[in-house]
């Protein structure tokens, strides 16, 4: 049996206030997904990325505040569509503090500080 059939068989069981919590429990943990962009151990250092790419977020992000337009993005990077920068943003949006630690771990690489 599958974890996903055990899930409904479980669920079978419950009354509708009990399913009521685990719906607010799937809808919290699904709430800090963002479509698009995903983080594996080994792939990219493990950081914040674009689906189809090895590109991370973070130099998207830092390319966009340094100035550089969507258009010119997505020329320089031609598997990126334009969902995909919408999808970087969004989740740069979640996620600030971690996108602007991975510049800064950058930078600092950068400078042979790290």
């Amino acid at each position: 049996m599958t974890v996903l059939e055990q899930v409904e068989q479980l669920l079978s069981q419950l009354s509708p206030a009990e399913k009521a919590i685990i719906l607010q429990w799937v809808a919290r943990d699904l709430g800090s997904a963002t479509p698009g962009v995903e983080a594996e151990p080994g792939v990219s250092g493990g950081e914040a990325r674009i689906v189809r790419t090895r590109i991370p977020v973070w130099v998207l992000v830092q390319a966009r505040q340094l100035g550089t337009s969507e258009s010119d993005l997505l020329r320089a990077y031609p598997s990126l569509r334009a969902e995909d920068l919408i999808n970087a943003w969004a989740y740069y949006r979640s996620h600030p503090d971690e996108i602007e630690q991975n510049i800064r771990e950058n930078e600092m690489a950068e400078q042979g500080l790290s």
